[in-house]
């Protein structure tokens, strides 16, 4: 079963957010970048199937070179190799069509990501990607079994969970409680070193949106704090100026 595993690469959650001077770009400089939470379960769990029943893992990912250190973070957590696709990833159509084009050339069999990723919260890659290749897509996975080439995935929907089965190749997005996310250990950090990482040239077009401006949601205001002997007033609050009521 040949996996191939997408990564993002995501400020840290603890990053403070600024852009440059003109609101077009987010602001890289003292940036922290990790593996996006979300594809970390993708990949552990590739991993966990891929030790229990044979395989290969590949991770992919669209970004720049500075993207590597977590690409090779993936590869100490346990992937087989990594290929990079050197352009930066301007939209979720962009990102789709690189990921599409690299599965479709090396037939895998399983195409896992997170269901989306922690800086833009699109949840749009993975639908994208099985349509392009004409697969089935399941979205959001909290399990996922193989048996053979059939797999059985349980899936989060409104009011409850739906369990369906897939035959591969298939695509599927990721959340908890899929598995608990490895920490590379020394020896996998010192065997990434040497694991094959190929970087290869976008395909596509020019994306297909533009950003025009970046801005900060607005600064919370103070609270008001109303005695409990005139409850009334808050009513008013809400109505008059929350407007929420």
């Amino acid at each position: 079963m040949k996996f191939l595993v997408c990564i993002s690469n995501v400020p840290d959650t603890t990053t403070k957010i600024t852009f440059t001077p003109d609101n077009k770009e987010f602001n890289k400089a003292g940036v922290q970048f990790v593996i996006n939470p979300w594809d970390e379960y993708a990949l552990t769990r590739a991993i966990e199937l891929k030790e229990a029943s044979g395989g290969t893992v590949t991770v992919l990912n669209v970004g720049e070179a500075d993207t590597e250190p977590n690409i090779r973070k993936a590869l100490a957590i346990g992937a087989d190799d990594a290929i990079r696709v050197n352009a930066a990833p301007k939209d979720a159509f962009f990102v789709a069509e690189q990921i599409a084009a690299v599965a479709k050339e090396g037939a895998y069999d399983v195409i896992l990501m997170g269901k989306e990723s922690i800086d833009y919260n699109g949840f749009q890659v993975h639908g994208m990607v099985g349509e392009m290749l004409g697969i089935p897509t399941v979205a959001p996975a909290m399990k996922l079994d193989l048996s053979g080439s059939t797999a059985t995935l349980e899936r989060e929907i409104e009011g409850g969970k739906e369990i369906v089965t897939v035959n591969a190749p298939f695509v599927a997005s990721c959340q908890q409680p899929m598995c608990e996310p490895r920490i590379p250990n020394m020896r996998g950090i010192m065997t990434a070193r040497t694991k094959p990482l190929k970087v290869v040239e976008a395909v596509g077009g020019a994306p297909r949106t533009q950003v025009t401006e970046f801005a900060l949601p607005p600064k919370k205001e103070g609270v008001k704090l109303i005695p409990a002997e005139t409850a009334g007033d808050l009513i008013k609050l809400l109505r008059n100026e929350a407007k929420v009521i």
